[in-house]
Formats: structure tokens, C-alpha cells, sequence
């Protein structure tokens, strides 16, 4: 890692502005995809490989007036599923001179190689997170086996693409797909209200939450002439309490099929679906057994923020070594998300 501060010629008498103009980087809104909206922090430095275990439950009973001889049981099968873990790591190397010669520039240099270096393995793992470090593994979100990919289908003009799609039947578009979303996994009735989470890309995100107002037509139209597509589905959503929330990562751009943008549709944590106040529980077991794991989305990580390793080197300078173990982005369950092929 090179630091590059040369010379500076100036004019006197001048002003010099403290601020600085900093290079900015996307936010991304990647891992709002997962449960709680950020990676476990459980795994030790060592681990190589994180196993959650799974139980399918499958129960007969027999009925009749009469008292039966023999009575069926309960059958429970227990699986576990594995991933990898992966180490990302960095290093920043300066010396003396390297912090005298930025100081000219008012630059704090320890802390900006520390900012660059953490910024660097949080981007890697935004990666991970969405594609996977191996995705022939079924890694990253985008690759999650078993999870449904859909496209949005005509309009009623006719239109595929985002730009000329009608704003009324693409807000339709995505609210179907909640609705599929949400009872594939038993995510309604009661008092269960679903965060339900897009992440796409920022030209197909702008254009829904702030270009694409639902049109006027001969008849009334859910937010006609005021509301955009993403507001319309803000809004019919949080009549039952539930929430619907976009966040962008540019790096989605092309990712679908075809050359199309991907956009994904996901509820990233379950709430046990159990009716408050009866006594016959279909979902008891469930809702009931624990240690129960309702995320959807997870990714695991050893520590918050990347361990730093101080080391003098022999010419006088020190090097700094940054390190983070993760694992990729993992789906636990394919019926929490949706691969949306958004052509632009």
C-alpha cells in the first residue's frame, strides 16, 4: 500500500480550507438483508467451517369413536447444514516520513490507512455476502439454492422494461410477490407484521421511490397522480403493521439473468407463527421448542470490526495488519427470498 503526497507549491498570502474533499465510496444496503441487520458475531479465529443443525418433524395420529389397538407416532429427522469460513485481510504500511509528508496535506495518516483497510474487508465482504466467496458452494444470497426467481411479466401496455413498465402494475407487481413471500412462509394472520427487505440496485431503486408516480386513469388508482410505486407499496403494507424497506448495492447491476439487474426480495428473520389465545396450537412444536433460529439470511463473523496487528519492520516504518474470518452470505431458508430479474 503505497502513500502518495507530493510537494506542494502555493501561493502567499492564501487560505488554507481544514476540510478535506474525500473520495466516497457506495454505502451499501447489502446487509440489511440479514437477520438483524448484521453479520453473528460468533465464531473464534480458528473456526474453518460454521453447522447449524436442522429438525423436520412429521407426526400421524389415528381417530375413531372406539379405542384404537395401535397408534401411530411422531417422527422427527435431524439433519445439519455447513459453510465455510473465509479470512479477508489487509495491511497498511507507513513510516515517519510518510506521516510527516501527509501532515502537509492535514491528513491524519494512521487513521486513514486504519479507515482504508476496514473499508476495503467490509466492500470483500459485501461480496461474500451477495455472491459468495465459492459460489459453485451455493454461496451468497444470489446464489441461495432452492430460492425462487421470478420476473416481472408484461404490463398491460405490453412493456417489460423498468423505464417504460406501468407504475400501477409494477407496485401490483411487488406486492403479489410479498404475498407469496410471506405465506410461503406461514408469515401472516395474528399479530405477525413481516420486514420485508429489497436490495437492488440504485437505478432500479430511484426510479421506483422517486420517478415512477402512479398514472391518472378513468378510474381511481391506490395513490394516482401523488404517489410513486414504492410509496404505494409502503403504504398498503403498513396498514397491517408490516414494514417494506430498499436499500441499494450498485454491484447488482447485470447480476440477473440475461444482463438483467437482480434484485433481491427477502424477510430476513421469522416470527413463530402461533394465534394468541388458542388453546389448539397447530404450530406448537414449532413455536414452542427451543433454542428455535429464526433468522433467514445469516453471515458469521468473528469480531465487529477487523483485528489489528501492529509490526514494527526493520527500516523504521510499522506495518499493520487487519484481519476478519466471515463466512458467505447464507440462505437457511429458500422460501425467505426472491431473486427478482429486473430488466432496465
Amino acid at each position: 500500500m503505497a502513500n502518495y503526497f507530493m510537494a506542494q507549491v502555493k501561493a502567499r498570502p492564501s487560505f488554507d480550507e481544514p476540510e478535506i474533499i474525500f473520495t466516497q465510496a457506495q454505502a451499501s444496503g447489502a446487509f440489511e438483508a440479514l437477520e438483524n441487520s448484521k453479520p453473528r458475531v460468533k465464531l473464534s479465529p480458528g473456526d474453518l467451517y460454521v453447522y447449524v443443525n436442522a429438525v423436520d418433524l412429521r407426526t400421524e395420529t389415528v381417530s375413531a369413536q372406539s379405542l384404537a389397538n395401535k397408534y401411530p407416532s411422531a417422527t422427527l429427522s435431524a439433519t445439519y447444514h455447513g459453510t465455510q469460513t473465509y479470512m479477508i485481510g489487509a495491511r497498511a504500511t507507513y513510516d515517519h516520513r510518510d506521516m510527516e509528508a501527509a501532515s502537509n496535506y492535514a491528513l491524519a495518516l494512521p487513521a486513514a490507512q486504519q479507515y482504508a483497510c476496514q473499508q476495503g474487508i467490509f466492500q470483500q465482504m459485501r461480496n461474500g455476502l451477495l455472491y459468495g466467496f465459492n459460489p459453485a458452494n451455493n454461496e451468497g444470497l444470489l446464489n441461495a439454492q432452492g430460492a425462487i426467481v421470478v420476473s416481472p411479466p408484461q404490463d398491460q401496455f405490453g412493456n417489460t422494461t423498468l423505464q417504460t413498465y406501468d407504475s400501477g402494475d409494477m407496485a401490483l407487481f411487488f406486492l403479489n410477490q410479498v404475498v407469496n413471500l410471506r405465506s410461503g412462509m406461514f408469515q401472516s394472520g395474528g399479530d405477525i407484521n413481516s420486514r420485508v427487505v429489497v436490495i437492488s440496485p440504485q437505478r432500479v431503486f430511484l426510479q421506483l421511490s422517486d420517478a415512477a408516480v402512479v398514472q391518472l386513469t378513468s378510474y381511481q388508482r391506490e395513490g394516482a397522480g401523488s404517489m410513486t410505486t414504492g410509496g404505494m407499496i409502503k403504504d398498503v403494507m403498513a396498514r397491517d403493521g408490516s414494514t417494506f424497506d430498499w436499500y441499494f448495492d450498485d454491484t447488482l447491476i447485470g447480476k440477473g439473468a440475461g444482463g438483467t439487474d437482480a434484485v433481491i426480495l427477502t424477510i430476513p428473520e421469522i416470527k413463530n407463527p402461533m394465534l394468541k389465545g388458542t388453546v389448539a396450537q397447530t404450530n406448537k412444536f414449532g413455536s414452542t421448542m427451543q433454542p428455535s433460529m429464526v433468522a433467514v439470511n445469516v453471515m458469521y463473523a468473528d469480531m465487529v470490526a477487523p483485528l489489528e496487528i501492529p509490526t514494527p519492520v526493520p527500516d523504521g516504518g510499522i506495518t499493520v495488519i487487519y484481519e476478519l474470518r466471515v463466512t458467505a452470505g447464507w440462505n437457511l431458508r429458500p422460501q425467505g427470498i426472491y431473486i427478482i430479474d429486473m430488466p432496465y
